[in-house]
Order: C-alpha cells, then sequence, then structure tokens
C-alpha cells in the first residue's frame, strides 16, 4: 500500500472521508480554509526561494494575492482571507528574514518503505515536508507550516505522528542523521509561535509499529467494504457532505420518498416527541426511585406491595478498575500489556496465575460500588399462598 500522513489523518478522523477519497478517488471541492492554506504555504515556499534574490515583503504580498486570486475561493470570501493573510505573512516575514536562515530544501518529498512481518506486506509512505534548515553544523531543523486558529499544548506536539513521520522520511533520506541532531517544529502562523520537539530512536520505531498497524486495519476494512461515516464538527469543512450517508438526506429532502406513506419530516419529529416524552419519565421515575428507597431504609423494608404488582430492592455491585495502581502492579512482572485494554473476564483468568502478594495488589486497586434496583414482579395471590 502506498500511503501519506495526510490519509492517514483522513482515515482516523472519518473511515468513510478515506473512502471517498483514497479507495474511490472522488474529487472534491475544497473549502475555503484548505484553499487560504494552500496559497500561504506556496507563499511561504516563494519567500525562501532565493532566485536569486530573496523576495521583499511587497512582493511576498503580490505572490500571495496573486495566488488568492487565481484560486478556486469565491469572491466574497477572498478579502477576508486575503487581509489575514497579508498580516500573518507581513508577521511572520519580519520575524523570521529568510536571508536569516541555512534553508537546505523546500517541499522536500520522500518515500519510506515500512515491511509488514505480521502480513509479509510492504507499503510505502509518502509525504512532503515544508522546509528543512541546517541551523548549525550538526542539526537539522524540520519545519511544517500551520495555518490553524488552535495553538496546541507541548505535550501535543511532543506526540505528534505527522512530525515523527517527517523525521522517519529525513532519516531514510540522509541515513547518517542520528534523531539526537534532529529537531521537529510546527510554525503556527496566526499566532506567530513555533513549538519545537524531538524523537529518540525507540520513538521512531514505535510510530513504524503504529503505522503497521494502522495499515491492517485498512486493509481489513477494504477487505470488507466497512468505512463507517464519524460525523463531528470537522463535516462542515469536507467536500463529501452532499454523497455521505451521515449527511446526503439533508440535501436531498425534498426528492426523499416517503417511509409507509408518512414523510420523513414526520417520522423524526414523532421520534424526536417520544423520545423526549421517555426522557421526562425516566427522570420522574428516577426521582420516584429514590423516594421509595429513602421509604425503604427508614422503615426497615425491601418490599412495597400495590394492588397488583411488588416493588422489590435488590442490592448489586458494580467493579471499576484504579488504572494507575493496576499498571504499578503488573509492570513488575511484564503483563501489562495483556490488559491494555480493560478487560474484566481476562483480569480473572489472569489473576490465578500471578503470585499471591501480586493478586492481593490488584485486588486493591479494584474499586466496589454498590447501588439499589428497583424492579417490577406480579403480585402473588396471598390466598393461595
Amino acid at each position: 500500500m502506498r500511503i501519506s500522513y495526510s490519509a492517514l489523518n483522513t482515515f482516523k478522523q472519518c473511515p468513510k472521508k478515506y473512502h471517498y477519497q483514497e479507495i474511490e478517488k472522488r474529487k472534491a471541492p475544497k473549502s475555503k480554509e484548505a484553499l487560504f492554506g494552500t496559497a500561504v504555504h506556496e507563499t511561504l515556499r516563494y519567500m525562501f526561494s532565493r532566485d536569486p534574490l530573496f523576495p521583499t515583503l511587497e512582493e511576498v504580498f503580490a505572490r500571495f494575492r496573486a495566488l488568492l486570486a487565481e484560486s478556486k475561493m469565491k469572491e466574497e470570501h477572498k478579502e477576508r482571507y486575503g487581509q489575514a493573510g497579508e498580516k500573518m505573512l507581513k508577521s511572520f516575514y519580519l520575524k523570521n528574514p529568510p536571508w536569516n536562515f541555512n534553508v537546505i530544501d523546500l517541499e522536500s518529498r520522500f518515500e519510506v518503505a515500512l515491511d509488514d512481518a505480521s502480513t509479509g506486506r510492504h507499503h510505502v509512505l509518502v509525504g512532503k515536508i515544508d522546509r528543512i534548515d541546517k541551523p548549525d553544523e550538526k542539526t537539522y531543523e524540520i519545519i511544517d507550516y500551520k495555518t490553524s486558529s488552535r495553538l496546541p499544548s507541548q505535550g501535543t506536539v511532543d506526540n505528534d505522528l505527522q512530525l515523527s513521520l517527517y523525521q522517519l522520511g529525513l532519516q531514510k533520506r540522509w541515513p547518517h542523521v542520528v534523531p539526537e541532531n534532529i529537531k521537529l517544529s510546527l510554525y503556527f502562523l496566526r499566532a506567530d509561535e513555533k513549538l519545537s520537539t524531538k524523537r529518540e530512536a525507540g520513538a521512531l520505531q514505535e510510530t513504524e509499529a503504529h503505522i503497521l498497524s494502522d495499515l491492517r486495519t485498512i486493509e481489513k476494512k477494504a477487505a470488507d467494504s466497512n468505512f463507517p461515516p464519524v460525523p463531528s464538527a470537522l463535516c462542515n469543512w469536507c467536500g463529501y457532505r452532499p454523497i455521505c450517508p451521515a449527511w446526503r438526506h439533508l440535501y436531498e429532502k425534498e426528492k426523499a420518498p416517503l417511509a409507509g406513506n408518512i414523510s420523513t419530516e414526520d417520522l423524526v419529529r414523532e421520534f424526536i416527541l417520544l423520545k423526549k416524552e421517555i426522557a421526562e419519565r425516566e427522570m420522574r421515575l428516577k426521582e420516584l426511585s429514590g423516594r421509595i428507597n429513602e421509604y425503604l431504609n427508614a422503615n426497615g423494608l425491601e418490599r412495597l406491595f400495590g394492588d397488583s404488582m411488588i416493588i422489590a430492592r435488590k442490592i448489586q455491585e458494580r467493579t471499576s478498575i484504579d488504572m494507575e495502581r493496576l499498571r504499578e502492579a503488573l509492570e513488575v512482572v511484564g503483563v501489562w500489556d495483556h490488559v491494555l485494554s480493560p478487560d474484566e473476564k481476562l483480569l480473572k483468568k489472569l489473576l490465578p496465575t500471578l503470585p499471591a502478594e501480586l493478586q492481593e495488589k490488584i485486588k486493591e486497586a479494584v474499586i466496589f460500588k454498590k447501588f439499589s434496583v428497583l424492579s417490577l414482579a406480579k403480585k402473588p395471590n396471598v390466598e393461595d399462598e
């Protein structure tokens, strides 16, 4: 399989979008945000291209305006995005004069071969790095530009998969470069902030394993034709909405067929009313349950008798696990990986195989919760009893 970080990220966000984009190869119109990002990235490439001199700020502005004018962005949006882009580019240019940096590559393309020993499959990971600098004799800096308004935490950058993939790409291209000499940076243009991090050699091995796991998942879903939509806020920027099963009805309401002589509007309306009624009844039922429990406790009872039914109370227990305490106990004997996804049945099977001292530590991590459940049963005939 040949795949890019962008495609991997698309799959994680929405398998259906991945299916349309990467498997069916359907073209979708780009959002105004995507068109804006493309224009900004191309302008920054131009800014650092010495041909034969670095461009002035006015030349950078002119390049950006031309790119925006040529884009398919609607005219009513071009002025607003043009002003935002010029403000962003001016701030960046003044803070980062291009002649102050030793840029060794722009929009650097790479390919990384990944072999999956568990399946025997061969994959190729492809990508494009916005910029590679060489600040000093030993250090290489990978820089990726971001036009999003959100500035993430340092922890998010430290675990950013895209940067890990870019480092893999650089090291495959230049094998002599050691991980300790590679600096990874995300430059957030709206905030005019650069957040940097590094990756150890072991972390890159984990990245490869993570990617191969994702590729196996994608191949399995492809074999099963199982790419469900995942509606989220990101749908607002997706060009596939008119054909997506999670959104298509919104665009086809006028020609949508009836469901058994009932319009979809009526179906939705009745469903919402019933759900609201159920929620109100559940709230009332919860309130009544509280009152009944109070009465039973106050009078030392466990059952209440009505005309034809009995309300009986049973005490039940539920358990939850303190994962930090469990991790401390299981990592000592190297079995933590077996329960990374907490599974009570698996834990019960594993428990008897462990040393008695360790069993006690695990039991300390189990939290017992008691709660009462009210159930309905038919009232028996007292005379028959």
